[in-house]
């Protein structure tokens, strides 16, 4: 089943534009208004990390969180 917005090659090509510096240095010749944009994507980028992790755990964990919850153990 292909999950369109599950987009690997993209996310490799950010960390590359990342590790690669040229982030950094797009930042560092850029307009005012374009740092703020940069700045403003990055944000973006950390809140959704944010929101990965979250969900990743919650996915992850969630047998053994219901089993915290409700001090039964799943069938599973």
């Amino acid at each position: 089943m292909p999950l369109p917005l599950l987009d690997a090659a993209y996310l490799a090509k950010l960390r590359a534009y990342f590790e690669s510096g040229d982030l950094a240095f797009d930042f560092e010749n850029a307009s005012e208004e374009a740092k703020g944009d940069i700045l403003d994507f990055l944000e973006s980028l950390m809140d959704l990390a944010e929101l990965a992790d979250a969900t990743a755990t919650r996915l992850i964990f969630k047998d053994s969180y219901m089993e915290a919850v409700t001090g039964e153990k799943s069938d599973r």
